[in-house]
């Protein structure tokens, strides 16, 4: 058995283009691809994840924590965009991973993206719970607290110090909840949406997407008229900040988390087997959502910490904090609260959307079971995976809390990111003749920055989040060398070949 047998272009290509039982509808155009990454993007990078960088890490610079994932993002984008346009396929990483690198790597990376879109879907479930719950309080009605957050919670050393409510000693620690109600809930419903079919789910994203996009937009038009400029001072905290590590170490580690608000490009590519016109479609889908929402980041991080002052952001809600603190934007509480219940909930979607397929794809490959692969007749949607996988989400959504879960999303992220830009500087020079519909610019310079930066942002990561990543890839190659290369279609098909030679 050859571990580093790479499947070859051609061959991803056909498999794209066949027409069967197993193949999927293509009804997405570059708008809904667009739509998609936004979809993704927009969520709990505004509504969650930029009140905990700003409160635990980076204080008011934590737009420029934003301007630097976004060019890591940025980087690893240029790649993620070329790969999309010359190998069309469902898969994302896993696939261009298995084009260039080999059948090995190609299992990590999908094990590796298993982890963060499940992940991913869970962190984002958990913030749109904590919208919800808010949401449904504007509104008069009331969900038992035992029912409304994760019965455990992970304490660090500076949450115990600080007294943080439920951090009794480090560690893991009881809340005395008993699970996360609307987070599981959230999870099931976009499943439901998922199993329907692929061009409803785009219908029910782009809609919600408009509508997420103008409450964006209205925080920040009004909320600018209301920032205090002494909230911003100092802009770089220093080391000694009293909820956690501020300085420029700050600024580097709040990028490392807010890493994840960026994914939503990343999913935009394993919806590649369901665009009409993937090698035009998925570079403007994949830049386009990257660009439009790296603007909107940094503005709306600007004006949260103007608003109100960083050291008050380390709530699940702290948009909507926001503007209940200023009394003049008070009329804005309901919006923003809907804006987040309705764009997290898309999130959640894209997320277990890209899960799908990524199962989707390893199960084509004969390294999943054959019900990862399976597609339904009428919907065309991998619905059994679709299936299992929001069950497995839900459980976890409403176990987990979501600093653990955040942090496990980035560190899987960026190690895709990671193996996609090497992966274009070996196809380039392995397959320089390919019809790549875009190039990246500055190869291999770009790939190589992409990669570097990428590595800087997994060593801002906590050495707990980089165990947790081992043992679960440890937990794959067991999968693997159990199952997956017994399987493995390419690796019976080598075997198929020898043995016509042979004889």
């Amino acid at each position: 058995m050859n571990l580093w047998a790479t499947k070859s272009v051609a061959a991803l290509r056909a498999e794209a283009e066949s027409t069967n039982e197993r193949s999927l509808n293509r009804a997405l155009g570059a708008m809904n691809l667009t739509m998609l990454g936004i979809g993704a993007i927009i969520g709990a990078g505004i509504f969650v994840l930029t009140g905990l960088a700003a409160a635990l890490h980076a204080g008011p610079a934590v737009p420029l924590s934003f301007i630097v994932a976004a060019i890591a993002c940025g980087l690893a984008g240029l790649c993620y965009a070329e790969m999309a346009s010359t190998v069309p396929v469902a898969g994302s990483a896993y696939t261009y991973s298995y084009a260039t690198m080999g059948e090995f790597v190609a299992w990590i990376i999908g094990w590796d993206l298993i982890l963060e879109y499940a992940m991913g879907a869970a962190t984002v479930g958990v913030g749109w719970s904590g919208y919800f719950v808010s949401f449904l309080d504007v509104l008069g009605l009331h969900i038992p607290a035992a029912l409304t957050s994760a019965p455990l919670r992970w304490c660090s050393t500076a949450d115990v110090t600080n007294a943080v409510a439920a951090c009794a000693s480090e560690g893991w620690n009881r809340t005395g909840s008993l699970f996360n109600l609307p987070a599981v809930l959230i999870v099931l419903i976009a499943t439901t949406i998922l199993v329907i079919g692929i061009r409803e789910s785009a219908k029910v994203n782009n809609l919600i997407v408009i509508l997420k996009l103008a409450v964006v937009v209205l925080f920040i038009i009004f909320g600018l008229q209301y920032v205090n400029p002494d909230n911003w001072k100092p802009f770089i905290p220093p080391n000694t900040g009293t909820f956690g590590e501020f300085g420029w170490s700050g600024v580097f580690r709040g990028a490392g988390l807010i890493f994840f608000a960026y994914i939503g490009f990343d999913a935009v590519s394993t919806a590649a087997q369901e665009a009409k016109n993937p090698q035009r479609d998925m570079p403007i889908g994949i830049l386009g959502s990257l660009g439009i929402c790296t603007v909107l980041y940094v503005l709306v991080s600007m004006t949260l910490t103007g608003v109100i002052r960083y050291d008050q952001l380390n709530v699940a809600h702290p948009v909507a904090l926001a503007v209940e603190r200023v009394s003049q934007l008070s009329w804005l509480r309901p919006f923003i609260t809907l804006g987040a219940v309705l764009g997290l909930g898309s999130v959640v979607l894209v997320m277990l959307l890209g899960q799908s397929r990524v199962f989707y794809s390893m199960s084509r490959d004969g390294l999943m079971g054959p019900w990862a692969g399976k597609v339904h007749p009428r919907y065309r949607t991998p619905y059994l995976s679709t299936i299992y996988v929001g069950i497995i989400v839900a459980v976890i959504t409403g176990t987990f809390p979501i600093q653990i879960l955040g942090e496990l999303v980035n560190i899987g992220t960026l190690l895709a990111f990671v193996l996609v830009c090497i992966g274009v500087w070996i196809l380039r020079r392995k397959r320089p003749d390919l019809d790549r519909p875009f190039r990246t610019p500055l190869v291999p310079l770009v790939p190589i920055l992409g990669v570097l930066a990428c590595l800087g942002l997994m060593a801002t990561l906590p050495g707990d989040t980089w165990l947790r990543l081992l043992v679960w890839l440890l937990i794959g190659f067991v999968v693997y060398f159990t199952y997956g290369r017994k399987h493995s279609v390419l690796q019976r098909e080598r075997e198929a070949q020898a043995l016509r030679k042979s004889a």
